[in-house]
């Protein structure tokens, strides 16, 4: 695989997918740029060689073609700042505005294409679309990590149209962490798995059966294993048709000597809001009406005296409902309990996209963990040992 440092990108036009899917307020203004952040050292590898850079990506899902809100040209003022140049913005990401603006591209100039997804044909995979994008550039760069689960037009098929195919600073560095958690964890390594459903994690967390000591469960999907086992969970989130899988993962975990830690208590409300009524109860004694929206006092210091004493950390999924104020201190803790595990004990710590880097951007800390993944269902599938499409296209 052809990376970034090892090609020379002067005279060339780089089309580079990334992942500017950034998320933005009423006014337009990015909230978190993180995403945006991550790609300076491609870009700016491309520009320094004397190459220019065409940039292509997707925000949000647009249903019904061109929208303004889920316009490109609402990051220009933003990457304009970050780079220190003007970055021209192409109203269209094929046809003429675009054919015009990437011939007219100088070295050291970027361009910015309006939103793939305005075509149908980006998540179709369309090839005759991917050849229109190809006709922009003359190397194709993929540095979109987070979109690389996806056989779209700009993450994989467009690559069959360059003899010259670059994996991108972002790309690799997403590979080289999660290879590094896969088959050079360092003992004892620790997994926090969060978030609303079993389902979604339960590949993941099969997989990890065969590799760490600890398995953390918080979030969501906590109550269908509580459930599964004759507790009480009130109303809280329930996948009623998983419970037998819930006790599959409890026995298989005992089968291989890992310990699951799950919670001992719970912070419950009366209803689904930050004002809700609150109180605290031991774990499977959830009240009728009530349900649990974050992890209890307990279970934090349970949860972190695990957390410290670990030597490899992956974290996926928050604790509680963190988007409320009222039910984020278990996830704040989490990601407190992982920073003071990286900074003091020389833990290596990955953060797995999505909620969870939301959580620890959010909370201050991403600078302080040794790596926050930007691509959530992408670092999933990688992990579970699928073939990412963005991933093979390079080779």
């Amino acid at each position: 695989m052809k990376t970034v440092d090892s090609y020379n990108f002067a005279g060339k036009k780089a089309l580079v997918r990334v992942d500017f899917n950034v998320p933005l307020d009423a006014q337009y203004n990015i909230t978190d740029d993180t995403r945006i952040k991550a790609t300076i050292p491609t870009i700016t590898k491309i520009l320094n060689d004397g190459g220019s850079a065409i940039l292509m990506s997707h925000l949000g899902r647009p249903k019904d073609g061109p929208t303004e809100k889920y316009s490109l040209k609402h990051l220009v003022p933003t990457l304009s700042e970050t780079f220190g140049r003007e970055v021209k913005f192409a109203d269209d990401c094929i046809g003429q505005s675009a054919t015009d603006l990437a011939a007219s591209l100088q070295p050291g100039e970027i361009l910015l294409l309006e939103n793939l997804r305005f075509y149908k044909q980006e998540e179709k995979g369309d090839v005759e679309f991917a050849e229109k994008l190809s006709k922009l550039g003359d190397v194709w760069v993929n540095d979109a990590f987070g979109t690389a689960h996806r056989a779209h037009a700009s993450t994989a098929v467009v690559g069959q149209f360059f003899q010259d195919r670059v994996c991108g600073y972002v790309m690799l560095a997403e590979i080289e962490n999660a290879d590094k958690i896969l088959n050079n964890a360092e003992k004892p390594f620790t997994a926090i798995m969060g978030g609303a459903k079993i389902s979604d994690k339960i590949l993941i967390i099969e997989r990890l059966l065969d590799k760490v000591d600890n398995l953390i469960i918080g979030g969501g999907m906590t109550y269908t294993f509580v459930k599964a086992q004759g507790g009480n969970i009130g109303k809280s989130l329930l996948e009623a048709d998983k419970q037998e899988l819930a006790l599959d993962i409890l026995k298989k975990a005992a089968e291989k000597g890992v310990k699951i830690i799950m919670p001992v208590d719970n912070v419950c409300a009366d209803d689904f809001s930050n004002n809700a009524n609150r109180q605290t109860v031991a774990a499977g004694q959830i009240p009728d009406g009530w349900e649990g929206l974050d992890i209890g006092p307990e279970t934090v210091k349970l949860f972190m005296e695990v957390v410290a004493s670990s030597k490899t950390i992956l974290w996926n999924g928050p604790m509680g409902v963190f988007e409320f104020e009222n039910f984020a201190t278990g996830t704040n803790a989490i990601a407190e309990a992982v920073v003071k595990a990286t900074e003091e004990n020389g833990a290596f710590s990955l953060i797995g996209g999505g909620d969870s880097a939301s959580a620890i951007n959010q909370a201050g800390y991403g600078d302080r963990v040794s790596y926050v993944s930007t691509g959530g269902g992408a670092l999933l599938e990688y992990m579970e040992g699928k073939t990412l499409p963005g991933v093979a296209a390079l080779q």
